[in-house]
């Protein structure tokens, strides 16, 4: 599901977030993100969809592999953020 881009009265790109607040490339996780909770990860996600990132910049920005955040994007679309929670990982495989 790709997310209609839109533009704030600064002229910064955005889409909304999982949050459903505006999500702009200065709202997206530090670059050095360790510790990934479900929200930072859906706010990567919203971002790629949005067009704010590409699928490369992403996984270069974050340390990624392609197949870990298309696994993030495919738990989304099957299960919503729970489907994030790496704790309860196993009910949703």
């Amino acid at each position: 599901m790709l997310q209609q881009q839109r533009t704030n009265s600064r002229g910064e790109k955005y889409v909304i977030g999982p949050t459903g607040a505006p999500l702009t490339l200065s709202d997206l996780p530090p670059a050095n993100t360790q510790r990934w909770v479900i929200r930072r990860k859906a706010e990567v996600v919203a971002a790629v969809r949005g067009g704010l990132l590409t699928l490369d910049e992403a996984c270069e920005r974050y340390s990624l592999t392609n197949e870990e955040f298309l696994g993030w994007q495919a738990s989304i679309e099957k299960h919503g953020l729970a489907g994030l929670r790496t704790t309860r990982l196993q009910q949703y495989r």
